[in-house]
């Protein structure tokens, strides 16, 4: 069975994007890249909403080659990488179906809306945040809306040089 993470950046108070939509307040070229690559290659499926597709997609080249992603959306676009499949369906419902699909880690990367439907269904098992030491005022934030607490475990916490905060957490609950 699958181990959905939900592995994000966080401005400190709260927002994975500026008020556009835009992420270029995040660290970049930096020599450190805090576990990505680790954490990258241990991952078997990527499941993220429209929004955060169509940024990606806007960056150029694909970045998850050879990975299965599955993006939900109400309008699929007409073409995309041959590794994205455009998912209608309820996101806990198939959420359920990835986990059964897959026995590897499934990267949940975004955005918030869709963060916070597998979190307030108890699908996500970890949660993995980077505290970027910058205040953002507003944004898109790290969930979505209001819904039911999420009680967490903190497994672990590593701060680098630069400010950047790991938090590894994980859900209390297990589906």
């Amino acid at each position: 069975m699958a181990r959905i993470v939900y592995y994000v950046a966080s401005s400190l108070d709260g927002f994975i994007a500026d008020s556009a939509g835009g992420v270029d307040w995040l660290p970049a070229g930096e020599p450190n890249d805090y576990g990505y690559a680790e954490f990258y290659a241990g991952v078997e499926a990527l499941v993220m909403g429209r929004r955060t597709y169509d940024q990606v997609v806007s960056f150029g080249e694909w970045p998850y080659p050879g990975k299965p992603a599955y993006v939900f959306t109400h309008s699929p676009p007409s073409d995309g990488p041959p590794e994205a499949s455009f998912v209608r369906t309820n996101a806990p419902d198939f959420a359920r179906e990835i986990a059964e699909r897959h026995s590897g880690t499934v990267w949940l990367v975004g955005g918030a809306d869709l963060a916070d439907q597998f979190r307030q269904a108890g699908l996500v098992d970890e949660y993995l945040v980077f505290l970027i030491p910058t205040i953002l005022g507003q944004g898109v934030p790290l969930f979505g809306g209001p819904g039911s607490p999420t009680a967490l475990e903190l497994d672990s916490a590593q701060s680098h040089a630069d400010g950047v905060v790991a938090l590894r957490y994980r859900a209390r609950k297990t589906r």
